[in-house]
């Protein structure tokens, strides 16, 4: 029961996370904004899929860790 239920958290999370802040990470399309000290990097797709997967990996392993793990002692 608790695996799924933290199953489905984690989809939920990547699922409504993955789209929602899409439109808040752009960048303002007016010239007089664009002036700012900040300027836009792009980054290519591959090193975005790897640092998410990377990024998702760390967390599966520290969820595991600290709920599912058991020591060889116990």
């Amino acid at each position: 029961m608790f695996k799924k239920t933290l199953w489905g958290s984690l989809i939920a999370l990547v699922l409504f996370t993955g789209t929602s802040g899409v439109t808040l990470a752009e960048m303002p399309a007016h010239s007089s904004e664009q002036n700012s000290q900040f300027h836009r990097i792009e980054q290519p797709l591959g090193l975005k899929v790897g640092v998410a997967i990377a990024g998702l990996a760390l967390i599966g392993l520290e969820l595991w860790w600290f709920l599912l793990y058991k020591s060889p002692d116990s």
